[in-house]
C-alpha cells in the first residue's frame, strides 16, 4: 500500500514553517518608516539610521524594511524594480470615517493618493495611498 503526502502539514507538525514576516526594500529608510508611523505601527526612533527595521504587527507578524545597500550586501547584482510598485498593503480602519481622515491626513502630509476614498461595491469604504517608496496601501473599513 502506497501513501501521498498530505495537500497540507498539520499546524502541529514540528517542521513546517511558519510565515513570520512581509519585507520590503525602501529607498529612504527614514521615509518609509516615517509613513508607516503615521499609520500608527511602533517603529523605534533609532530604525531611521538602521540599515534595517522591524515592526511587529498582530498575531507574531513582523514587517521589515531593508535599505537598497542592505539588499544589495544580500545580493550583489539586486536591482531596484522597474514599473509597477511590487508589494501593496491594507490597513483596516475603525469605521470609514477614520479612512477618509486618514486618506486626507497622508496626502496633506505629502503622500501620493492612488484613490481617494469610494464606497466599494463589496462592502467597505476605501482608499489607496502611496509610500515613499510606491507601494500601493490600502485603507479600509466596513460600510454601516
Amino acid at each position: 500500500m502506497t501513501t501521498s503526502p498530505s495537500a497540507s502539514p498539520s499546524p502541529a507538525t514540528p517542521s513546517a514553517p511558519r510565515f513570520a514576516a512581509i519585507g520590503m526594500v525602501v529607498a529612504d529608510m527614514p521615509a518609509a518608516l516615517a509613513f508607516y508611523r503615521r499609520l500608527g505601527l511602533d517603529i523605534p526612533a533609532d530604525a531611521d539610521t538602521a540599515p534595517h527595521a522591524e515592526a511587529p504587527l498582530p498575531g507574531g507578524l513582523r514587517l521589515m524594511w531593508d535599505s537598497h545597500e542592505t539588499a544589495r550586501a544580500i545580493d550583489p547584482d539586486w536591482t531596484p524594480p522597474q514599473g509597477g510598485t511590487p508589494t501593496g498593503l491594507a490597513f483596516e480602519c475603525t469605521g470609514p470615517a477614520e479612512v477618509d481622515k486618514l486618506y486626507a491626513e497622508l496626502t496633506d502630509a505629502g503622500y501620493t493618493g492612488e484613490k481617494p476614498p469610494w464606497d466599494a461595491f463589496w462592502g467597505h469604504r476605501y482608499a489607496v495611498v502611496q509610500d515613499p517608496d510606491g507601494h500601493g496601501v490600502d485603507l479600509f473599513a466596513p460600510l454601516p
